[in-house]
């Protein structure tokens, strides 16, 4: 991991290691973070053993992923470096955290980012650093989405920063960011926060209203990361269909998201630009066109449905239901046949019920999604699906989950198989004795991957046309054929 910075004096530099938990949106974060140390005077280690202070970058989704975050801060403290804590537990639970993790140096918010490398000298130096104070983010920035864009540069919003003081009045051109892996394929926020109010989730809360970023600065991020061998483009937001609602019709208004792709994907050396987290109740369908038919843009589509029963749904504060959501995907299939589908569903919502559940398994079968992450439901502090009746139990949950799981399994696997023949465009992420990478329909890290027979002499970021010969499970089994004049448009 190639994250080592020199500095620009000449006293010796201090080390730091980054520990990174979540999702692609918490790595954005952290390679913002590198950068701002790395200016501050740190030199950035892979190896916690091998640094004063470790920063763990903490999730605080659910249960699990909070239980990941202080094992991780835990095993921090054990290398003997001081020990803080960053990222959505820290900003949830701020001083609550420090008190019950007094092995954490210190627990910084959001609020510390752009000055983190002086609180790192403080806490080296022993000097008392308090404990974030946790509040609700929605409150920073104004009810009106088109009122944010001229405040948000007075609130600390993680992956938003630019080089320069004042990021948006007026915009600098550059980009506050330090890669800390070589691989082909980055993330690139386009937004944070959400507007939206799930009855399960807490995200808004503590990550705040939403804010897109202007145009300008994500094209200038995504050519920084081409010009350091990107080649794919990972759009990442809590909820992307929402991007450009804040900015006004000088960017395209609701149709911001579809007027950036063609000029992302147009950017010197990227081959492929994927979007993710898509809310179906705001996938409209010049959106839908613009992903299935852009040249550049992979055809994925990574939709947040969570359940296909109507009165859950309703329970969950959400709309749609298994007639609309059908709907969406033929509108998808029509204009993209092989595009790829993927989803999140979570089961034993209170007041769930077996002909629920049912609804849910008739939705995933005439569906035929390519992935599918199931999820049993638990209560989140703060929410309003907490205060609800009608709560399952726990051995019912987990029933429910390796029900719908064995079924998920049996349908992608199915989904897989239907794709041999196909050929498709895989980037090379990993090469050699064994040579593996992901065709446009698989997004990275949560949906499979494609292994390449008679590959041979591959480099990482290299788009290679393959035919599909064989799937194991949702994996694929291709084999490198003569390249077509869009291969990779």
């Amino acid at each position: 991991m190639p994250v080592s910075t020199p500095t620009t004096n000449s006293s010796p530099a201090r080390r730091v290691s980054l520990l990174t938990l979540g999702c692609a949106r918490n790595e954005v974060d952290s390679e913002e973070l590198a950068g701002r140390l790395a200016e501050g005077g740190w030199e950035l280690t892979a190896d916690p053993e091998d640094a004063e202070v470790v920063v763990v970058n903490t999730c605080g989704f659910v249960e699990s992923a909070k239980k990941d975050s202080v094992d991780t801060l835990l095993a921090a403290a054990d290398t003997g470096a001081k020990v803080v804590a960053v990222g959505c537990l820290a900003e949830r639970y701020g001083a609550e955290l420090a008190e019950s993790l007094p092995e954490a140096d210190a627990v910084l918010g959001f609020d510390h980012y752009p000055d983190l490398a002086e609180r790192l000298g403080d806490v080296v130096a022993g000097r008392p650093v308090a404990a974030h104070t946790p509040t609700d983010r929605r409150t920073l920035l104004p009810i009106s989405p088109v009122r944010r864009s001229a405040a948000a540069g007075a609130v600390a919003i993680p992956g938003h920063a630019q080089d320069g003081p004042a990021p948006r009045a007026p915009w600098v051109p550059g980009v506050l960011r330090t890669r800390l892996d070589d691989a082909p394929v980055a993330a690139l926020k386009i937004a944070s926060g959400c507007d939206r109010r799930c009855s399960f989730c807490a995200i808004p809360s503590f990550r705040g209203a939403f804010v897109s970023r202007r145009p300008e600065e994500i094209l200038a991020e995504a050519a920084w990361l081409a010009e350091r061998g990107v080649r794919e483009l990972f759009l990442v937001s809590e909820n992307s269909t929402s991007y450009g609602k804040d900015l006004g019709r000088e960017h395209g208004g609701g149709r911001a998201l579809e007027l950036l792709l063609p000029a992302l994907a147009e950017v010197p050396g990227v081959e492929r630009v994927r979007v993710s987290y898509l809310q179906p109740a705001e996938t409209r369908p010049g959106l839908v066109r613009a992903i299935a038919s852009t040249p550049g843009v992979a055809p994925y589509f990574d939709l947040s449905f969570q359940h296909a029963s109507e009165p859950v749904l309703r329970r969950m504060r959400r709309f749609g239901g298994r007639g609309p959501f059908l709907a969406l995907i033929d509108q998808i299939r029509e204009l993209a046949p092989t595009a790829g589908i993927r989803t999140n569903v979570i089961v034993g919502f209170p007041g769930e019920t077996e002909e629920d559940l049912r609804e849910l398994e008739r939705f995933l079968t005439a569906a035929r999604l390519d992935t599918v992450g199931v999820f049993g439901y638990s209560d989140e502090d703060g929410t309003e699906a907490a205060t609800l009746d009608g709560k399952l139990d726990a051995d019912t949950i987990a029933e429910r989950v390796g029900r719908i799981s064995a079924l998920v399994e049996e349908l992608t696997a199915q989904r897989a198989e239907e794709r041999v023949g196909e050929v498709v465009d895989v980037l090379v992420e990993t090469a050699g004795e064994e040579t593996t990478g992901r065709a446009a329909h698989q997004g990275p890290e949560v949906d499979g991957e494609c292994v390449l027979l008679d590959a041979g002499d591959r480099t990482p970021g290299e788009l290679v046309r393959c035919e599909v010969v064989d799937s194991v499970g949702v994996d694929l089994v291709v084999r490198p054929c003569a390249p077509g004049p869009d291969a990779g448009r």
